[in-house]
């Protein structure tokens, strides 16, 4: 599959929890750092994801907003 999004990150899939039709995925990357990702059941089913798993994060956003402290 060809995906426009430029943003790939690898890690490994911690935890997963389903909650009706959303599902909460949890990635560590190399660097010890996570990214949780919400997505539907249907996708989490589809793609067969447990942890442990080697996945990609791929981040697709038309804005970022940085916010100074």
């Amino acid at each position: 599959m060809v995906l426009s999004a430029r943003n790939n990150l690898r890690g490994t899939v911690t935890a997963v929890e389903m909650d009706g039709v959303m599902a909460e995925v949890v990635v560590e990357l190399d660097d010890g750092q996570t990214v949780t990702s919400t997505i539907t059941r249907a996708s989490v089913e589809r793609l067969d994801l447990v942890p442990g798993d080697d996945v990609s994060a791929v981040v697709k956003a038309s804005d970022v907003m940085i916010d100074a402290e």
